[in-house]
């Protein structure tokens, strides 16, 4: 934990609504003059859209799981060597996963895939970090030890799922058969 360069994280699983606190922590943020850098969790996801579905097809195809929860389809050493190097300097090196094509015009790339690794500027009064893993320990990474404040968002199940069914239909247009 840094006094000096503190790091916040808000953690819950795909549609439990991180992103709306986000959302609201960045108003926040802004409204009391807080330089913010934000990082989120599909940053750290090992692979890009494409390379996912491909490895996704193998591991069924030899009857295992695979998954953006857990560590088989994560980079948790990269996020615990974000977390600490923020919380030691205040910078760290941080790259964008880019959802859709708004997000693809804003960053100059494909949807799908990532961004390049870029330092977080300087001068930056906290790291805000929303996605799953920001509290996660591991028997080989710690990055919840680095974290200053962790909240954690569980909605009800019902909620949880008619966000996640609106935001894949609406949003994502993900067809979504029940």
């Amino acid at each position: 934990m840094s006094i000096k360069h503190p790091i916040v994280a808000v953690t819950g699983s795909s549609g439990a609504g991180t992103s709306t606190v986000k959302n609201a922590m960045e108003q926040i943020f802004r409204r009391s003059q807080f330089n913010a850098a934000v990082i989120e969790g599909d940053s750290y996801h090992k692979y890009d859209r494409a390379e996912m579905r491909e490895r996704l097809k193998r591991a069924h195809d030899k009857g295992k799981n695979l998954s953006h929860f857990g560590p088989e389809g994560n980079d948790f050493g990269e996020l615990e060597k974000t977390f600490a190097a923020y919380a030691e300097s205040g910078s760290a090196l941080r790259r964008y996963y880019i959802h859709n094509e708004e997000e693809a015009a804003l960053h100059g790339a494909k949807a799908g895939t990532f961004t390049d690794w870029q330092a977080i500027p300087e001068g930056s009064d906290l790291l805000f970090y929303e996605g799953l893993h920001g509290g996660v320990v591991t028997p080989q990474h710690n990055v919840a030890r680095y974290v200053d404040l962790l909240i954690g968002v569980v909605p009800i199940v019902n909620l949880e799922w008619i966000q996640k069914i609106h935001r894949d239909t609406n949003v994502r247009a993900i067809a979504v058969t029940l």
